[in-house]
């Protein structure tokens, strides 16, 4: 046997060639060295080859035609795996891509890898995610815009369910981390017996981080900002016509995102807490009650996580603040945020609970009097306390007209 070295250029490739040709002429008996030195040449070759020419696997038409042809397959045969004629024909074609949901069927009846299929990095993504892509709540999140681009049927968003929602997860960093068979070990609920869709949630969590990440701050926040008088400053903007829009100017000024994003369906949320990929606080409200004092309430009741319990080690405050029996966590955060709105000292020296007392406190404190209002109705579980008045509406100032 001759000297035998790794090919580790185009000219050793071609003399290895050479010499393999050579020695198949003679055709050497088995075990010879000849033989032997055949077997090793060959493998080299093959590993040169791999190494520096590789074969692109086929286009996934080319592989679905090749089939076709091998079995003597019509295209009537293939609506099985594509849902109708028309489908079929536009795959064909090329004027239809191939769904998630298409590939796994030809991959199972057909036996066509789905590796050969599948070319987008959505259909990637989504196919290393073992995701029931249909308990989303599409329908909702269609209408509300989350697909951006999209403009498709209900139907056709079903059908690339996979797809759309593996690209809207995979905009924001760690999107697939928030999974609701994670979410338990990944968040801190405040939640009421009422069982909450964990898909509409993630959804919904998502669509926050995207907000978050499109909103430039004029600074990046520093811990510690947030502390009782940084509260109560914030506490006297609700004195203005505009203190929830001057709220958010506030936030950001502060480097806190506030995001305005409304519930999804069975999601019961009034609001939330994470960070955002720059490591920025984000408020998220829902204002799911449209009224001024469960703004202002549920906007300090986030704060107060944000200064009493996020730490980098929980990613989300999650809350429906009708819960009952919450636990110190939020027994916490709702005790900073009342004593942000109003002193313990000054909520005792409220000499009544007519109109005129709550106009009166709220003007000492330079706070709105629906903050005031809101919390009688509250303590004395009243919600028709005070009739029409001290009702203001909130969502018009976020949302335009509701």
């Amino acid at each position: 046997m001759s000297h035998i070295k790794l090919i580790k250029s185009d000219q050793e490739h071609e003399q290895a060639i050479a010499r393999l040709m050579s020695l198949m002429d003679t055709d050497p008996a088995s075990g010879t060295c000849e033989a032997d030195e055949i077997d090793v040449l060959a493998l080299l070759i093959e590993r040169y080859e791999q190494e520096n020419f590789p074969i692109d696997p086929p286009e996934p038409i080319e592989a679905i035609l090749f089939r076709m042809d091998q079995e003597g397959l019509k295209k009537k045969d293939l609506v099985p795996f594509m849902g109708s004629a028309p489908k079929v024909t536009e795959v064909l074609n090329g004027t239809r891509s191939l769904s998630l949901n298409m590939i796994r069927k030809l991959s199972a009846g057909l036996g066509i890898s789905a590796e050969v299929l599948i070319r987008e990095p959505s259909q990637q993504a989504a196919n290393e995610n073992e995701i029931d892509w249909q308990a989303f709540p599409l329908a909702e999140m269609r209408k509300r815009g989350y697909f951006e681009g999209f403009t498709q049927t209900l139907q056709e968003l079903k059908e690339y369910a996979a797809e759309q929602l593996s690209r809207f997860i995979s905009s924001v960093p760690r999107g697939f981390s928030l999974e609701p068979a994670l979410l338990r070990t990944t968040a801190h609920s405040r939640s009421n017996d009422k069982e909450m869709d964990s898909y509409s949630l993630w959804a919904w969590q998502i669509r926050v981080l995207q907000r978050a990440q499109e909103e430039l701050l004029s600074s990046n926040y520093e811990k510690g900002t947030i502390d009782l008088t940084w509260m109560r400053k914030l506490a006297q903007l609700s004195w203005s016509d505009q203190g929830p829009l001057l709220a958010k100017e506030y936030l950001n000024q502060g480097g806190i995102h506030l995001i305005i994003e409304p519930h999804l369906p069975k999601t019961y949320l009034d609001g939330a807490v994470c960070l955002s990929g720059a490591g920025n606080p984000v408020v998220a409200l829902t204002l799911r009650y449209d009224r001024l004092d469960n703004f202002w309430f549920s906007l300090m009741h986030e704060l107060a996580h944000i200064a009493l319990h996020v730490d980098g080690t929980e990613a989300w405050y999650i809350d429906d603040l009708d819960a009952e029996g919450s636990d110190q966590v939020e027994q916490e955060a709702d005790a900073l945020a009342q004593e942000a709105l109003v002193a313990t000292e000054c909520w005792e020296s409220l000499s009544g609970v007519d109109s005129a007392s709550v106009r009166s406190l709220a003007k000492s404190l330079t706070i709105s009097p629906c903050i005031i209002a809101g919390r009688l109705r509250h303590e004395n579980s009243n919600h028709q306390m005070f009739g029409t008045l001290f009702r203001d509406k909130v969502r018009g100032y976020f949302l335009g007209s509701c």
